[in-house]
């Protein structure tokens, strides 16, 4: 009984790093409009995202993502991207990570859509603890209504990053593309929500 009482803090210590290293933080706000009757966008266009992040093709792999899980997502039709591309040239956009409104309306009305997802990829790769490497994915997304140019929807999601078996054990249970893919359907469910 004696070893029992002392042996009860340190397993109640224990139990407590082990909780609390595998918790994950999956659940970042995100704002959808509530005075939007979202049933009347039905095309979206997705511009080429942000990358922020040292991997090259970060963008255009979370792009297709986003553009992938919009379709499957029933809510919507997508633009295919060299249309968006073709609009962007041809209105003269230099940069589409900080349109204007006017900007924005003027892409709905030659691409014909009510939406436009811009957003920008903070995060994209692996993060290292001691020698262990866990994939991470940071994604801001925001569609705009094209008919006023407002963000009517933002989120930011996380997914990834070093859980209690990589930091103790070297193991990651997800590749890079599945935390990618994790990550971009957090993202859009928010949107299913509503």
């Amino acid at each position: 009984m004696n070893m029992l009482r002392k042996g009860f803090p340190v397993v109640t210590v224990l139990l407590f790093l082990v909780i609390s290293g595998c918790r994950s933080n999956t659940h970042a706000p995100y704002h959808i409009s509530q005075d939007v009757d979202f049933s009347f966008i039905k095309n979206v266009a997705v511009l080429p995202l942000e990358n922020l992040s040292s991997e090259k093709e970060a963008g255009e792999i979370i792009r297709r993502l986003v553009m992938s899980e919009l379709l499957a997502s029933g809510l919507v039709n997508v633009v295919i991207p060299g249309e968006v591309n073709s609009a962007v040239k041809d209105l003269s956009i230099k940069n589409t990570t900080s349109l204007d409104k006017k900007q924005i309306t003027e892409l709905g009305r030659v691409l014909k859509v009510e939406g436009i997802v811009m957003g920008s990829i903070e995060q994209y790769g692996y993060s290292k603890t001691g020698n262990n490497a866990a994939p991470e994915v940071t994604i801001t997304l925001m569609m705009a209504e094209t008919g006023t140019g407002d963000v009517i929807w933002s989120v930011t999601k996380r997914r990834g990053g070093s859980s209690f078996l990589t930091r103790h054990f070297g193991a990651s249970s997800q590749t890079l593309s599945e935390t990618s893919l994790g990550a971009v359907r957090d993202a859009i469910h928010t949107l299913t929500e509503y």
